[in-house]
């Protein structure tokens, strides 16, 4: 795309951006809307409350499902790493599951336990 091409198309995009936010403006909803966050703003400001405090003294339940977790892509948290050192070769497996081909065959030699014990550290 050649760029005049491609200014005159983010000037369109403009016109019509600018189109929406007057539609927008004139909204008497959104004027609504604006007053009512003004005014709690205002209120939390005179009691010095925080909005994660008005939610938590609204939602006492939102609190509890809104703690941190390490979620992956598909919406599952993320395993803790778990790093291994076979003492007798020095070697060293890093994994997030059961499934390693180094740890398995670790696992087959010498035992669940004792490979298990050779858990130098965990990490997030």
């Amino acid at each position: 795309m050649s760029l005049l091409s491609e200014y005159m198309q983010m000037e369109q995009q403009l016109k019509q951006l600018q189109e929406n936010m007057e539609k927008l403006q004139n909204d008497k909803r959104l004027k609504t809307e604006l007053e009512f966050k003004e005014k709690l703003e205002a209120l939390m400001r005179e009691f010095d409350k925080s909005a994660a405090e008005v939610i938590a003294l609204l939602d006492p339940k939102s609190t509890a499902a809104s703690a941190p977790k390490a979620v992956a892509a598909g919406g599952r948290r993320k395993r803790k790493l778990k790093i291994y050192k076979n003492p007798n070769t020095g070697e060293v497996v890093e994994t997030r599951g059961g499934n390693q081909k180094t740890l398995k065959a670790w696992k087959d030699e010498y035992g669940n336990d004792t490979v298990e014990s050779w858990l130098v550290r965990v990490e997030e």
